[in-house]
């Protein structure tokens, strides 16, 4: 996800804090949302050994589904991003997500 560890003394307000046996040892400072998307589309891109751009329609809608579940499309500008990485345009997005909800009865 792209999380960077710190020492306990330069922990923020949203860091989290971990601790062993009472003592603070480490602290992990966890990336905004849009930059867990975009390591999310890396590490998908390296799943399906190209970029998600090539794949067909059929693998791009699994794709749209799993980050849907994922919740990628809360983040701002989501289905932008995703847009941009599949090489399509923001309403085929929309039209695999509703397609998806359609589906299910949504």
């Amino acid at each position: 996800m792209g999380g960077r560890v710190l020492p306990p003394g330069q922990a923020g307000p949203d860091d989290v804090v971990l601790a062993w046996e009472g003592e603070d040892v480490l602290a992990v400072r966890l990336p905004q949302l849009a930059d867990s998307l975009e390591h999310i589309l890396a590490a998908l891109e390296r799943r399906h050994g190209m970029p998600l751009a090539e794949l067909d329609r059929k693998s791009k809608q699994e794709v749209v589904r799993g980050l849907e579940a994922r919740g990628a499309f809360s983040v701002r500008h989501g289905v932008e991003t995703v847009a941009g990485a599949l090489g399509v345009s923001r309403f085929t997005v929309y039209n695999y997500l509703n397609r998806e909800n359609a589906a299910k009865g949504k």
